[in-house]
């Protein structure tokens, strides 16, 4: 089992950034794919971006390309989501995933393991 815990969320004008960080227990860190998935209200949850275990490879949705960015401290157990230039259709619920691969974070079955997740508000 992996549990994930997510902080930094909040509210904050457009056009601001925030830092959202998950912390994992529970299983080896590094052999971990991780990634981010949002939830607005009344609509469906959407893929946000991954990062490989290794931290080599990230994906990211179009939607936050060039203004998010998802890193990793494999030696804290943590991954985190920069996210900049902030509109306010980002508002949302934030999730932390986890699985052994980044595929999962982007086909039709979900990722194992999810955090409780942290909302984002973003003010017009």
């Amino acid at each position: 089992q992996v549990q994930l815990v997510e902080s930094g969320g909040g509210l904050v004008p457009a056009g601001g950034s925030l830092r959202l960080s998950c912390t994992a227990s529970g299983r080896t860190f590094s052999s971990l794919a991780m990634g981010w998935f949002r939830q607005a209200p009344g609509k469906e949850r959407e893929f946000v971006g991954a990062i490989s275990w290794s931290g080599g490879s990230t994906y990211y949705a179009d939607s936050v390309k060039g203004r998010f960015t998802i890193s990793r401290a494999n030696a804290k157990n943590t991954v985190y989501l920069q996210m900049n230039s902030l509109k306010p259709e980002d508002t949302a619920v934030y999730y932390c995933a986890a699985d052994s691969t980044t595929a999962r974070f982007m086909g039709v079955r979900p990722p194992d393991y999810w955090g409780q997740g942290t909302q984002v508000t973003v003010l017009s």
